[in-house]
C-alpha cells in the first residue's frame, strides 16, 4: 500500500514525465532559405525527367512539349516559394489572397478556353511562352542549392537552444561556447506571422522571456514550433511542481 501510494504522489508530482516529453527540447532557428526546399525538390525532380529523356525532350525532339511543361512547373514553384520568403503573409490576407488569386486564374483560364479570340493578343502571348532546360541546368541548380542546404545544416549545430532541467542552454561557437540562464518562470509565446511559412515546416517565431533577464530571447523560422511549444509548457510546468515547497 506504502509503494501504491508513494507511485500516485510521483506521478501527481511528474506530470510531464510522460514519454511525449522528452529529457532535452532543441530550438533552432534556421534562416529563411530553408523553405526553399519545394524548389530543389522539383529542381531534382525535373533533372531526372530531362536526363531520362535525353535527346527526345530536346528541341524538335518528340518529348519537347513535356520538356517545356516541366519548366514551366518549375518557374511556377520557384516563383511561388520566392514570394513566401519575399512577404508575409497573416492568416486573414494570405487566405483572401489566395481565394482571390485562384478565382481570377480560373476566370481567365476559362475566358481564354471557351472564347479564344477574345483577346488573341493575350492567347498569342500565352502560346509564345516555351520555357526550356536541359538536365545539365536542373542539376547544377539542385546542387547549389542542395549545397546552401548542407552549408546551413552544419551552421545551426554550432548555434542552438536547449531546454534541459531547470536551465535553459545557449549553444554557440565553434569552440561550444555555453550561456546558461534559469527556466523556472520562464516565459514563453508563439507567433506564427506567416501561414505558408507555417504550412511548409511547421515553423513561426518563438520568444522566450527568461527570468532576471533584461532582453528577450527572439527565435525565428523554429520548425514544428506548437509540437515545442507544447513539449517546453509540460516540462516547465512538471518541473515547478517540483521545485514547489511542501506544505505543512
Amino acid at each position: 500500500m506504502a509503494d501504491d501510494s508513494n507511485t500516485s504522489k510521483e506521478q501527481e508530482t511528474n506530470p510531464g514525465s510522460d514519454n511525449d516529453t522528452p529529457s532535452s527540447i532543441y530550438l533552432i532557428s534556421y534562416p529563411k532559405i530553408v523553405f526553399l526546399y519545394p524548389t530543389l525538390i522539383m529542381s531534382i525532380v525535373a533533372a531526372i525527367f530531362m536526363s531520362i529523356a535525353g535527346e527526345s525532350a530536346h528541341i524538335g525532339g518528340n518529348r519537347e512539349h513535356m520538356a517545356e511543361v516541366m519548366a514551366l512547373i518549375f518557374l511556377v514553384v520557384f516563383g511561388l516559394n520566392i514570394t513566401v520568403l519575399a512577404f508575409d503573409f497573416p492568416r486573414t490576407t494570405s487566405l483572401t489572397l489566395f481565394f482571390l488569386g485562384v478565382a481570377i486564374f480560373m476566370g481567365i483560364w476559362m475566358l481564354l478556353r471557351f472564347n479564344p479570340d477574345i483577346v488573341p493578343a493575350l492567347t498569342n502571348f500565352l502560346k509564345s511562352l516555351r520555357p526550356w532546360a536541359n538536365s545539365q541546368m536542373y542539376w547544377m541548380f539542385s546542387g547549389i542549392l542542395g549545397l546552401i542546404f548542407v552549408g546551413v545544416g552544419i551552421s545551426v549545430r554550432f548555434d542552438y537552444w536547449e531546454v534541459k532541467g531547470n536551465e535553459l542552454l545557449h549553444h554557440h561557437g565553434f569552440l561550444s561556447d555555453l550561456e546558461r540562464f534559469s527556466a523556472p518562470n520562464l516565459k514563453i509565446d508563439k507567433e506564427i506571422s506567416d501561414i505558408f511559412e507555417y504550412i511548409l515546416l511547421r515553423s513561426g517565431r518563438l520568444v522566450l522571456h527568461p527570468r532576471n533577464e533584461p532582453r528577450a530571447i527572439v527565435l525565428d523560422n523554429v520548425p514544428f514550433i506548437s509540437k515545442k511549444e507544447k513539449q517546453i509548457t509540460r516540462m516547465l510546468g512538471a518541473l515547478q511542481v517540483q521545485v514547489r515547497p511542501e506544505s505543512h
